[in-house]
């Protein structure tokens, strides 16, 4: 009896995360370098006040997520391509150019910080490991089949566990810790609405929008739940895919919450508020391993197999879900799943806007103050794609039975006013 319970117990466990796919890796390439970048320093300089936002940010990033992959699981198409044939070219075009721009300089960023990370652990030049991380992550997307490609993204999302263990094991002032995290706290002053946009940037980001859409339709066509096939998406598919949204967005959401944590605990209360470096963000795991002979080589080797391990997941992600919308918007054949004879457009815009990224890296920005610019230019980029997957994901003409039930319609509207508003105050602190 007991064998036979175990044996239950496994399967369900098996079936789980057998379910967990595009949520998963979107969620994990959430938190990316520039959202590493963008958290620490948030803890640094405001300690705990903007502690709230993982709490608060969790339902609107779920639902605008699991929108964007309910469109690309019921149409089976990605978000441009929808845009496409039920929108003008000038509303197209816009929206194509908006996650191109913004996913080529986050790509730009990413590598940076990757190659920094790296300095912090090899006397190599900034030169030759942007160009070598470069070459990896392409070899990577454009030759390596997306079964395999999407299990080392899985695999890649467990370098994000160093930040919750360090939460834990410092001593935390945890009444403190509570009540921030779910009492909202306020200035008006450029300083905190430049970062909490960055913060809900690096949160709610376009290109994850796209890609979580599109990588529903490359689940389809692996599952062979193609239109051609006259397989009808049903309810079961449906809470498939929302179980998978779901389990990406919290197991994001905690990350981040924890990444806050410990940039305010470790960072800013040693009176550190400003992170300029990636040897600055790497302080902040020195408590894991305090007790250890050369803590600080260890919590940068820590950081730095994080950093690099995040931008190997994200980097793809961003260029790919570029290459989705363009390769929509023209009619291109597009596909991880495709070999690059069979997609050359898809794979050239891949190579172009990692290339582009790579290029970014040497007109002489800091990469960690990049990684903050980025998510802050997300943040602004998200607000008409927000009113777009709004519009569509609430269509019955487009998505039918499935079209956008009550609350998925108050959390998306919702989102876009609360991402404009920052966006717009942001704006007119600017002068002041």
């Amino acid at each position: 009896m007991l064998k036979r319970t175990k044996g239950r117990t496994l399967n369900k466990i098996r079936r789980f995360f057998s379910v967990l796919g595009p949520g998963l890796t979107t969620g994990a390439a959430d938190d990316d370098p520039s959202g590493i970048a963008t958290y620490s320093q948030t803890g640094a300089q405001f300690g705990y006040g903007q502690l709230w936002t993982a709490l608060y940010m969790l339902p609107f990033m779920a639902a605008v997520q699991e929108a964007c992959a309910r469109i690309g699981l019921v149409t089976g198409k990605g978000l441009a391509a929808v845009v496409k044939e039920h929108y003008s070219k000038k509303v197209l075009y816009a929206v194509v150019s908006l996650v191109v721009i913004a996913n080529t300089i986050n790509i730009g960023a990413d590598i940076g910080a990757m190659a920094s990370a790296a300095q912090l652990l090899f006397p190599v030049s900034f030169i030759v490991l942007t160009l070598s991380f470069t070459a990896v992550i392409l070899i990577l997307e454009i030759f390596t089949s997306y079964n395999v490609y999407s299990r080392i993204l899985k695999w890649l999302a467990l370098a994000l566990l160093a930040y919750p263990i360090t939460a834990f094991i410092v001593d935390q002032p945890w009444g403190t810790v509570l009540r921030a995290s779910v009492v909202p706290h306020f200035e008006w002053n450029f300083a905190f609405l430049f970062i909490i946009t960055g913060v809900l940037g690096t949160t709610i980001s376009p290109y994850m929008f796209f890609w979580e859409a599109s990588q529903e339709v490359e689940e389809q066509k692996k599952a062979n739940l193609t239109r051609e096939k006259n397989l009808k998406i049903n309810w079961r598919h449906i809470h498939k895919m929302r179980l998978d949204n779901n389990s990406g967005m919290i197991i994001s959401e905690i990350t981040t919450w924890c990444i806050l944590l410990v940039g305010a605990t470790v960072l800013h209360n040693s009176g550190v508020r400003d992170v300029n470096t990636a040897a600055d963000a790497a302080k902040a795991l020195e408590p894991l391993v305090h007790s250890f002979p050369n803590a600080g080589y260890l919590s940068k080797l820590i950081f730095s197999i994080g950093i690099i391990g995040l931008g190997l997941l994200a980097v793809p992600v961003l260029s790919g879900s570029a290459a989705y919308a363009v390769s929509e918007a023209f009619n291109w054949e597009s596909g991880l799943n495709l070999k690059l004879r069979k997609a050359y457009g898809f794979y050239g815009v891949i190579i172009i806007a990692t290339l582009i990224g790579l290029i970014i890296n040497f007109i002489g920005i800091d990469p960690v103050k990049a990684l903050v610019y980025a998510a802050v230019l997300n943040g602004v980029a998200a607000v008409p794609l927000l009113f777009l997957i709004a519009k569509i994901a609430a269509s019955e003409k487009i998505m039918g039975e499935f079209k956008s039930g009550w609350l998925s319609k108050i959390l998306l509207w919702f989102t876009f006013i609360a991402m404009g508003a920052a966006a717009i105050a942001m704006f007119f602190t600017l002068g002041q």
